[in-house]
């Protein structure tokens, strides 16, 4: 009887074979080789054909270029002011407008804008959503009316002053604080002490007069008078100045400049 094959040799017979039963290595070179099928090139086809017509559709047709322009929000300046500075780039694809540098463009020519939105409103429209700027206090000189933002920012000189927005007198001429912290550090100052002032008395508010850095009065309607002392405690200063006000009506004169110890006086 002949002998079967030895264990070496069936383990040969084995290797000798590649993956398929094929010669050695055939199966993993047929595996590292194969060819896309058709499915997969119709896809890659279709995307690239979307991709070039998506690109055409915003850059080189017409469906989506600028048209249009709206302006929002504005109160003294005009839509068609904001407009002509903006310079929108009416039939321009509507993608490749410089929104931020539109938005730059008017703040840097409009000071009143303290922000604008610039927003695509597809598919033919831009929309320009103007916030300006508020004024707090008024400056006058010759006759003329500077306005002060809340950040204590000249924005506008306007011939007549707003309504309802206190005068800003800086009495400081012959005051050691006024080369000590200069004009600009003191006109702060008196917008500080108008922002921390209750909504009443800011209403009733005409003028707010400094002498110095540490010296801030308030003329209200009335007569009546408040003496603010330095911006300092200005939170403490309002709730005591409500309160002294409901506690004394018929006073003409109110001292808080030390909040521990307030005082009124006159009728």
């Amino acid at each position: 009887m002949a002998a079967g094959p030895t264990t070496a040799e069936k383990s040969g017979t084995s290797r000798s074979k590649g993956p398929s039963g094929g010669p050695p290595g055939e199966g993993t070179r047929n595996h590292r080789f194969r060819v896309p099928g058709t499915r997969t090139l119709l896809i890659a086809f279709g995307v690239l054909v979307l991709v070039v017509a998506g690109v055409w559709a915003l850059y080189g047709s017409s469906w989506f270029r600028v048209e249009r322009v709206k302006t929002y929000g504005t109160a003294v300046l005009t839509p068609r002011e904001v407009e002509a500075v903006a310079a929108v780039p009416v039939g321009a694809p509507l993608v490749s407008v410089d929104t931020d540098g539109i938005e730059a463009r008017l703040r840097a020519r409009l000071p009143r804008v303290e922000s604008v939105d610039v927003v695509r409103s597809w598919p033919h429209g831009i929309g320009l959503k103007v916030t300006e700027r508020q004024p707090v206090l008024v400056v006058e000189k010759g006759g003329r009316f500077t306005e002060v933002d809340r950040t204590g920012m000249r924005f506008a000189t306007v011939p007549t002053a707003p309504k309802g927005v206190p005068r800003l007198v800086l009495d400081v001429a012959s005051s050691p604080s006024l080369r000590r912290f200069g004009a600009d550090r003191l006109l702060d100052e008196a917008v500080r002490v108008r922002g921390e002032l209750p909504p009443q008395i800011a209403r009733d508010t005409r003028v707010v007069r400094v002498t110095s850095y540490d010296s801030v009065t308030l003329e209200l309607t009335r007569g009546r008078t408040v003496y603010w002392g330095s911006g300092e405690h200005g939170p403490v200063k309002a709730r005591v100045l409500t309160a002294l006000m409901k506690a004394t009506p018929k006073a003409g004169h109110f001292d808080v400049s030390a909040p521990t110890a307030p005082a009124s006086s006159g009728s």
